[in-house]
């Protein structure tokens, strides 16, 4: 097979609708209650887009934007198990395909646009503390700092690199898990500063 300028990935399920627990006993999870965050986000590459000098090979794992799997998913006719991954370089915004692992390598590698961020301490020196009130927290605060994971020429084009940190766009801080890792995916476009070192002396 083929294609153009789409990827194309092989995917059992569209909805990681099972946990196992430490013991190896497999439970069944209702996720219609938070089926966001249930989505499957990664599986093997069957073919990569002609078109594009990608990098990514026939059985490494891609992993890609929630959409791929929204409303019975971007079907390949014909073939079940076989999804549709949208491609663009140019335009973050219609990129779907976020990363790749390399079977050869096991390395990591962002593609078109895209940064994959890991969470920073947020200061809390602004926080009430009260020796007499205990503050409780109802709900987590949006994430508004995150460290660059990995480099990609884009992030160059930038100026940032592995290990910057940098300030995104509000309710950009959408998680994707890679190797049990938490990462932001975010478009670079959506970083709006990196902050320099302080060196004290």
């Amino acid at each position: 097979m083929k294609t153009l300028d789409l990827f194309v990935v092989e995917l059992e399920k569209q909805i990681n609708d099972t946990i196992k627990t430490d013991s190896g006993l497999e439970l069944y999870v209702d996720s219609k209650w938070n089926e966001f965050k249930h989505r499957v986000t990664e599986g093997p590459v069957v073919c990569a887009p002609m078109k594009f000098d990608t990098g990514v090979e026939p059985g490494d794992t891609l992993y890609f934007h929630h959409l791929v799997v929204l409303n019975e998913g971007q079907v390949l006719t014909g073939h079940d198990k076989h999804f549709l991954v949208r491609y663009d370089p140019d335009q973050t915004i219609n990129n779907q395909a976020i990363a790749y692992k390399s079977k050869k390598s096991g390395h990591i590698y962002t593609l078109g646009g895209w940064a994959l961020l890991t969470p920073v301490e947020q200061d809390e020196e602004n926080e009430a503390k009260s020796d007499v009130i205990e503050v409780v927290k109802l709900s987590e605060s949006p994430v508004r700092k995150a460290r660059i994971a990995f480099d990609a020429p884009w992030l160059e084009e930038l100026g940032v690199g592995t290990g910057d940190v940098v300030g995104i766009k509000k309710n950009r801080d959408y998680e994707i898990t890679i190797d049990d890792v938490k990462y932001f995916r975010v478009r670079a476009e959506d970083i709006l500063y990196v902050e320099e070192e302080v060196h004290n002396g």
